[in-house]
């Protein structure tokens, strides 16, 4: 029986523009799914029904209806403020209080026309790819004895199970990249400075940026345009920090046309190699044999390229645990109340000198410029996405120097993007065959690197992919 749900973003999009549907059914319609099956999946830490009901309401005398995400439901990712809701960054450690002022990114969705239902998901502080928090676990929906993987987690869960037609996670390290390909689902990381919202400076190597979580590739060529353009095409834009645009129009008609002809590289190795055990699962490497298959049959070009021996691990870990020293300062935190890993890593950020940090930036600054350089002959850069199917839950443990190393040896090929502020997505390509040991039908993803402002180029590729395999047809038993 067909049901709101089952419609694609962009097909619902166009539903409530022609009145097929209103801006409150489909609100009501989504918000019954969260109500029926959420409980079982932990998609969601709050939900504003009573808010969402009267926004959708009203939607047509507070946003254009020309705007790109009119009358679409959506989460926000619980590290980002929302006026009036509880803010809990996925921790026990701060006091549950309302946040007095929107995010910026928040302030851009609702711009954009989008109606929130509540706040998704996030492991504590967004500092861990694990699903699993002292507020409640979010469980990937495929198989829930398995994590989503982080620290979207919640909107990636929320969008595969059909709780929301699409999300805006923020990948650090991987965030958006890492529950997509858990989840079977598409999921782009823009390229540095891409979104004003989110624009590449806040944190140490400006690392963080808000992207989305689809179903399909056009979905999530649309939300970018709405991430990009925050108040409408026929207005000024807020600023943003320079990348180079390749390509003409908007990443929507990119994504739905899927046009060109490109020279894709096959990556040896990730950066990871020399101080982790990476252990390359063979659905990981079956997943990228398709892809590679696919590419040639459709006129690709695709050659071998190596991971420059550049040294990375260490100055990354600087950088991650840098970005933990700040939270002794956040008013109200409790400490004491901290999961293992954050707290450790607070201990060893705050034990770092100002030299050690600049050092670190100055590593992998040599390390950005030695891989856009090794990557520059190609118009994407292919690997596996992660490197084994979707973790059983409880699998980092509570050893929080093992729970990093887990972390990196789950997603060796994610971070790299982040630190080079390349654009990357994150494909669903294929799914564990019958007798694997982890199960057969576990969402398997490839990420595509691409060059600085490529996003049109990750699109295009991807919409290609997405036509000969169909994946946007998978679902997990809860659809």
């Amino acid at each position: 029986m067909f049901e709101l749900h089952h419609l694609t973003a962009q097909e619902l999009w166009d539903w409530i523009r022609r009145g097929d549907a209103t801006a409150r059914e489909v609100t009501d319609h989504y918000l019954a799914r969260i109500e029926r099956l959420d409980a079982d999946l932990g998609a969601f830490v709050s939900v504003t029904a009573e808010a969402a009901r009267d926004r959708a309401d009203h939607l047509g005398d507070l946003v254009p209806t020309s705007r790109p995400l009119w009358g679409l439901p959506s989460g926000d990712k619980d590290l980002y403020d929302r006026r009036g809701v509880p803010t809990r960054s996925g921790t026990a450690s701060l006091p549950e209080r309302a946040a007095a002022a929107d995010h910026p990114l928040v302030t851009a969705l609702d711009a954009a026309g989008a109606v929130s239902l509540g706040k998704t998901a996030s492991p504590e502080f967004g500092m861990s790819s694990s699903s699993e928090t002292r507020l409640g676990t979010t469980r990937n929906p495929y198989d829930t004895t398995r994590a989503p993987g982080g620290s979207s987690s919640g909107a990636a869960v929320a969008v595969a199970a059909g709780l929301l037609p699409a999300a805006v996670g923020s990948d650090g390290g991987g965030s958006v990249r890492i529950p997509a390909a858990a989840t079977g689902l598409v999921g782009l990381k823009p390229s540095r400075g891409r979104v004003p919202s989110m624009p590449g400076r806040s944190g140490v190597g400006g690392l963080s940026v808000a992207g989305p979580l689809t179903r399909t590739v056009a979905d999530a060529g649309m939300l970018l345009d709405a991430l990009v353009r925050p108040t409408g095409l026929d207005e000024p834009q807020p600023y943003a920090l320079v990348t180079p645009d390749v390509g003409d129009g908007p990443f929507t008609a990119a994504a739905v046309r899927g046009e060109g002809r490109f020279v894709v590289g096959l990556l040896d190795g990730s950066p990871w190699d020399d101080t982790v055990d990476v252990v390359v699962d063979p659905a990981a490497r079956a997943a990228v044999a398709t892809a590679v298959q696919v590419l040639g049959e459709l006129g690709h070009g695709v050659e071998d390229v190596a991971m420059p021996r550049v040294p990375y691990a260490a100055p990354f870990r600087v950088a991650w645990e840098s970005s933990a020293a700040r939270l002794p300062l956040v008013p109200g935190i409790d400490l004491s109340a901290l999961t293992p890993l954050v707290a450790w890593l607070v201990e060893r950020g705050q034990a770092l000198t100002g030299t050690q940090v600049l050092d670190a930036m100055t590593a992998l600054d040599v390390f950005s410029t030695t891989l856009i350089t090794a990557f520059a002959p190609f118009d994407a850069v292919l690997s596996p996405t992660l490197a084994l199917p979707p973790r059983l839950l409880g699998w980092y443990g509570d050893d929080p120097e093992e729970d990093f190393r887990r972390q990196c040896a789950y997603s060796p090929w994610t971070s790299m993007a982040n630190v080079c502020g390349l654009p990357a997505i994150s494909l669903p390509v294929g799914v564990t065959p019958e007798g694997h040991p982890d199960g057969a039908g576990l969402p398997m993803g490839v990420q595509l690197i691409g060059r600085p402002g490529g996003e049109r180029t990750l699109l295009a590729i991807g919409a290609q992919l997405e036509r000969r395999l169909r994946w946007q047809r998978r679902h997990p038993p809860v659809w």
